[in-house]
C-alpha cells in the first residue's frame, strides 16, 4: 500500500473564503440530446443536456456532432453557445476543416460551465432511468472514451490545464453503514440511469487506507486518484487555439430557434446548455443547481478530499468546496432554478473542513 507523504493541511477558515459561484446543471431526463432536425434552410445538429458531465464529455460529444455536421462538407459552420461543449464543438469543426463563428449570449468566462465543479465525472447523472434511450450507455461510454483520448494532449502542458490528483473520502463511521431514512421531499426522488463499469480499465480504483497508512484525524479513508480541470488555463488554451484557427466569436442572444435560419451559416451546431429549456422548449430539461465556494489558493496542497457530503480540491485558481448533500433523498439542488450565491452555505461547508483540519495531526506524516 502506497502511502500517502506530505500533505499540507487546507487553511479552511471562512476569511479565506474569496469567491462563490452558483449556476444549473443542464440535465435532461432523457439524456443528451444529440439528434438532427431542419430549421428553413439551415442543418441543425444539438449537443445539450450532459448534466453534471459536461467538462468530462465534451470533447466525445463533440466529435460524434461534428461528424454528424461535416456530412454536408459545409465550408462554414455555427456554433450556438460559448459553454464547454460549445467550445470543444467549435475547435473539432476547425480540425474538419471548417471555418467557425461561435454565436453566444456571454463569452467563456461568464458561461455556466465556468460556475461547476469541473471534475472528471463523466457518469454525472445521465438521464432518468424511466427515460434513457436504449442505447444510452453504449452512446455514452464512446463520448467517454473520446474524451479521454483527447484530454491527453492537455496533460503536463504549462500551467496544468488538466492535472491529477489523489481523493481522499474520509468517514468517521464504517463506509457501508446504513444511511438514515431521507427527509421529507417536496419533489419524487430520481432514480437516474445506471451506466456500469463500463470504463473500468481507465478509472482508478478506491483503496481502503487504514489509520496508520493515512494522516487524517478518522478511522475509515479511501483513496483514489481523479483528474480536474483547471478553468482559467485551460479556458485560455482553448479559447486560444479557437481564435488561431481563425474562429470567430459574436455576441447575440437568441429568442427563438426560427432565428437560426437567417444565420449566413446554414450548418450549425446547437450547444446552449440549460438555455435550451427556454429556447426549444425542451421540458425534459430539469433545473440543478449547485455552488462552489472558493478559497485562497495554497499550491502545496495537492490532493483532494470529501468528508461529510463536503468536497474539497485544491486547483491552480483557488482551494474549490462544495456541499454535495445526502447521499440518499433529493439530490441537493435537484429542481431548483436558484442561481444565487448563498454566503451562509459557503460558510457551513468550510466550517466542516476547519473541524477536520483543526483535529489534523500538527507533524502530518
Amino acid at each position: 500500500m502506497d502511502r500517502p507523504f506530505n500533505l499540507a493541511p487546507i487553511r479552511a477558515h471562512v476569511d479565506r473564503i474569496y469567491d462563490i459561484k452558483a449556476c444549473i446543471r443542464p440535465f435532461r431526463t432523457k439524456g443528451p440530446r444529440l439528434d438532427v432536425e431542419q430549421i428553413g434552410d439551415a442543418l441543425v445538429i444539438h449537443n445539450y443536456g450532459h448534466s453534471g458531465a459536461g467538462w468530462s464529455l465534451s470533447w466525445g460529444s463533440a466529435d460524434m456532432q461534428v461528424q454528424k455536421a461535416m456530412s454536408r462538407s459545409p465550408k462554414r459552420i455555427a456554433v450556438i453557445g460559448c459553454g464547454i461543449i460549445g467550445l470543444t464543438s467549435a475547435l473539432m469543426a476547425q480540425r474538419a476543416g471548417a471555418q467557425v463563428t461561435i454565436y453566444t449570449r456571454e463569452p467563456f468566462q461568464s458561461t455556466r460551465s465556468v460556475r461547476a465543479n469541473g471534475s472528471w465525472t463523466p457518469a454525472s447523472r445521465m438521464a432518468l432511468a424511466s427515460e434513457a434511450p436504449s442505447n444510452l450507455g453504449d452512446v455514452w461510454e464512446r463520448m467517454t472514451r473520446i474524451s479521454w483520448k483527447n484530454l491527453r494532449q492537455y496533460i503536463g502542458l504549462a500551467g496544468n490545464p488538466l492535472a491529477f490528483a489523489d481523493h481522499y473520502y474520509l468517514s468517521d463511521t464504517p463506509f457501508d453503514t446504513a444511511l438514515p431514512p431521507p427527509a421529507p421531499s417536496p419533489l419524487p426522488v430520481p432514480e437516474f440511469y445506471a451506466l456500469g463499469d463500463r470504463i473500468g480499465d481507465i478509472t482508478p480504483k478506491l483503496q481502503d487506507l487504514t489509520p496508520d497508512i493515512h494522516p487524517f484525524p478518522v478511522k475509515y479513508a479511501r483513496r483514489t486518484t481523479r483528474l480536474f480541470f483547471n478553468f482559467s488555463e485551460y479556458g485560455h488554451r482553448l479559447m486560444s487555439e479557437f481564435y488561431a484557427a481563425g474562429g470567430k466569436l459574436v455576441m447575440r442572444n437568441f429568442h427563438s430557434p426560427g432565428e437560426l435560419a437567417h444565420l449566413p451559416e446554414k450548418v450549425i451546431i446547437n450547444c446552449p446548455g440549460y438555455s435550451a429549456r427556454d429556447l426549444w422548449k425542451d421540458k425534459a430539461m430539469i433545473p440543478h443547481s449547485g455552488q462552489t465556494e472558493w478559497l485562497i489558493p495554497q499550491p502545496e496542497v495537492n490532493y483532494g478530499l470529501t468528508y461529510r457530503n463536503v468536497e474539497a480540491l485544491s486547483k491552480s485558481d483557488g482551494i474549490m468546496m462544495i456541499d454535495t448533500g445526502p447521499r440518499n433523498g433529493l439530490p441537493k439542488g435537484y429542481g431548483s432554478s436558484n442561481e444565487m450565491p448563498n454566503r451562509a452555505e459557503a460558510e457551513a461547508a468550510v466550517r466542516i473542513m476547519e473541524e477536520l483540519y483543526s483535529r489534523f495531526p500538527a507533524n502530518p506524516i
